[in-house]
C-alpha cells in the first residue's frame, strides 16, 4: 500500500486519478482550493484512505501543511501527482498581461516545483517514491490562444527530464500529456463543438478523466519500475493529426 499526494482533486482528471489509486489500495491526500468540492469528493471515497486539506496550490504555507499531515495520518510519502492547471488568458502570447502569465507560471510550474521540493525533504529523499506531472499535448506543440498554458506544460515536460536526472535512481520521475478531456476545465472548448472536436482524434472521441487516471496509475506502479524522464502521450492520436486543437 503506497501514500500519495494528488493536487486538484476535488473534480476532472484529479479526482480520478485520487480514485484509481485508491481502488487498487493506496492511501491518497487530495487537495483543493475549492472546500466544498473537496469535501464532496473525499465523501465519495472510502475514509480510511484519504486525507482532504483544503488550500491554494502556490501557498508555500498550503503545501508544508499538506504534506506534513500526511506523513503524520499515512506514515511518508511515495508518490506526488501534481494536476493543479489553469488557463485564465486567451489570445495571442504578445497581446497578453505579464503580469497574467506570471500566475499561469506560478500556478503550473512554480507550484509543481514547490510541491516536489516539499516531498523530497519530508519523505521520498529518505524512502524513494515516484512523481508525475499532468502536462498536456499544448506543451509539445504551439496551441493558437492558449501560448501562456502551452509554454507552461512544454515546461512540464522539461522539468519531468530534469527531476529524472537529478533523483534517480531512488525516485522517479514520469509526466501525461493529455489531449482535449471532458473535463469542467474544458467545457467552455467542447461546449457545441464535441463532435467537430473528436473528428480530429484518430480514435475517434475525446478523453475521458479515466483515460489519463489509467496512465498516471501506471505510471506510479511498480510495472513502470524502468520507466523515468518520459511524458506519455494520452491523447487518443490526436498529435499525430496537424491543425488545431
Amino acid at each position: 500500500m503506497r501514500v500519495g499526494i494528488v493536487t486538484g482533486a476535488s473534480r476532472g482528471i484529479g479526482l480520478a486519478i485520487a480514485r484509481s489509486l485508491i481502488e487498487r489500495g493506496d492511501r491518497v491526500c487530495l487537495t483543493s482550493r475549492d472546500g466544498d468540492e473537496l469535501k464532496e469528493a473525499a465523501a465519495t471515497l472510502p475514509a480510511e484512505q484519504v486525507l482532504a486539506v483544503v488550500g491554494n496550490v502556490n501557498d508555500p504555507l498550503h503545501r508544508e501543511e499538506t504534506v506534513a499531515r500526511t506523513v503524520e495520518e499515512f506514515g511518508g510519502i511515495d508518490f506526488l501527482v501534481s494536476n493543479v492547471g489553469i488557463n485564465p488568458v486567451y489570445g495571442p502570447l504578445l497581446r497578453l498581461d505579464l503580469t497574467s502569465i506570471r500566475k499561469v507560471f506560478e500556478t503550473n510550474l512554480f507550484a509543481a516545483i514547490g510541491w516536489s521540493q516539499q516531498v523530497y525533504q519530508a519523505s521520498m529523499r529518505q524512502r524513494g517514491g515516484a512523481i508525475v506531472f499532468v502536462s498536456s499535448i499544448t506543451g509539445l506543440r504551439p496551441a493558437v490562444g492558449v501560448g501562456a498554458y502551452g509554454l507552461t506544460k512544454a515546461a512540464l515536460i522539461q522539468l519531468t527530464g530534469q527531476l529524472a536526472a537529478e533523483l534517480g535512481p531512488g525516485i522517479r520521475v514520469n509526466s501525461v500529456a493529455p489531449g482535449l478531456v471532458r473535463t469542467q476545465f474544458a467545457a467552455s472548448v467542447i461546449e457545441g463543438r464535441a463532435e467537430q472536436l473528436a473528428a480530429a482524434y484518430p480514435l475517434g472521441r475525446l478523453g475521458e478523466p479515466a483515460d489519463v487516471a489509467g496512465a498516471v496509475a501506471f505510471l506510479l506502479s511498480d510495472a513502470a519500475s524502468w520507466v523515468t524522464g518520459h511524458t506519455l502521450v494520452v491523447d487518443g492520436g490526436r498529435v499525430l493529426n496537424s491543425g488545431e486543437q
